[in-house]
């Protein structure tokens, strides 16, 4: 982690003198000298000075010691068995530092190194440094757990990505077969009707390439899901009774595109019986409401639009993802009808 010049030239400094005032306050405590009436100031501001310049030692070591443990357990998460063997090597490299350079500078100055001189250097260090460890790798592992968070929303926003991608193809090849079968249809009979046919299928395939991963205003789905009607509209018997109403407030309002598709291909797909369909979207309270509802055989069984349908279920799915607590989707099979209603909030 990049140190900041607090950490880097004023923190030392301050970590030597705090650590040199407890001990000298301790040890006085016991022998009853007080180092600030010494005659010789000069004894003074040379343990002043050494402790500072050990301190600049002491940080440069630990940060070495810091990076070191990042480099060797890089790929390992921090447990608390991580954070004890850190904790063991800082004990041990604290022990040696302070020996080297504080009971041997003790040994030296007034009357040498006493009992308590050696248990005082040992243990008042070992106190801060644990603080000073608590300090330094709290920051490193926070930052390594948003690390981790930001990662995992990554990963997880890439997955549902993907997800959407594959559930959104799914619903193109039963919409290329229709359409292109209509075509071929009409290229015996009205070669201009065909033409016309062509073209609305390439509109529709443009809307369906492009765009698709972003909110679109819903008067581009409206205008999608009227060419997909009508050319819908162009295969089906003369005898299909089609109803389409589309709320003239439906205009600016952003939604994710191709969730009223899939219901308004099952109406096609499954229409029988009295042949009429439905179709209704308009703006209430906030919410996209939309209706669909398409007449059933009831007397010749065939396969209908099922709750737990693949179509369906992709449908259900990209709500979830996309719509979260914001969306309701209800489908209903009576003995003559089919329903679904879908209401998102804007």
């Amino acid at each position: 982690m990049r140190q900041t010049p607090f950490w880097k030239y004023l923190f030392p400094p301050l970590y030597g003198l705090v650590v040199y005032f407890t001990i000298r306050l301790l040890l006085d405590s016991v022998t009853g000298m007080k180092f600030w009436e010494r005659k010789r100031w000069g004894m003074t501001s040379f343990e002043l000075v050494y402790c500072i310049i050990v301190s600049y030692i002491f940080v440069w070591v630990f940060r070495r010691l810091f990076r070191w443990f990042d480099k060797r357990w890089q790929n390992e998460r921090y447990s608390s068995r991580r954070i004890l063997r850190e904790l063991a090597y800082v004990f041990v490299v604290n022990l040696i530092f302070q020996n080297a350079f504080l009971t041997t500078f003790a040994a030296l100055t007034d009357d040498g190194a006493q009992w308590y001189d050696i248990a005082d250097i040992n243990t008042i260090p070992l106190l801060y440094v644990l603080i000073y460890y608590g300090i330094m790798r709290s920051r490193t592992f926070l930052k390594a757990y948003i690390d981790g968070k930001v990662l995992l929303e990554k990963i997880t926003n890439d997955k549902l990505q993907t997800e959407l991608k594959f559930l959104k193809a799914q619903y193109h090849p039963h919409f290329l077969f229709n359409a292109l079968n209509t075509i071929y249809f009409q290229m015996d009979e009205n070669v201009a009707e065909a033409k016309k046919s062509v073209e609305k299928f390439s509109e529709l395939l443009r809307y369906q390439l492009y765009d698709q991963q972003q909110t679109v205003p819903v008067s581009q789905e409206v205008r999608y899901l009227r060419n997909f009607i009508e050319l819908q509209e162009i295969r089906s018997s003369e005898k299909l009774q089609l109803s389409v109403h589309f709320d003239n407030r439906l205009n600016g309002q952003q939604v994710y595109p191709l969730l009223m598709l899939p219901l308004v291909e099952n109406a096609f797909k499954y229409v029988g019986g009295e042949y009429w369909i439905h179709i209704d979207a308009g703006v209430e309270n906030g919410e996209l409401c939309f209706h669909v509802a398409n007449a059933i055989p009831t007397e010749i069984p065939v396969p209908t639009p099922k709750a737990g349908g693949i179509g369906l279920e992709n449908l259900r799915r990209r709500l979830q993802l996309l719509y979260p607590e914001k969306h309701m989707l209800r489908v209903e099979r009576t003995a003559k009808e089919f329903r679904a209603d879908l209401k998102i909030t804007l």
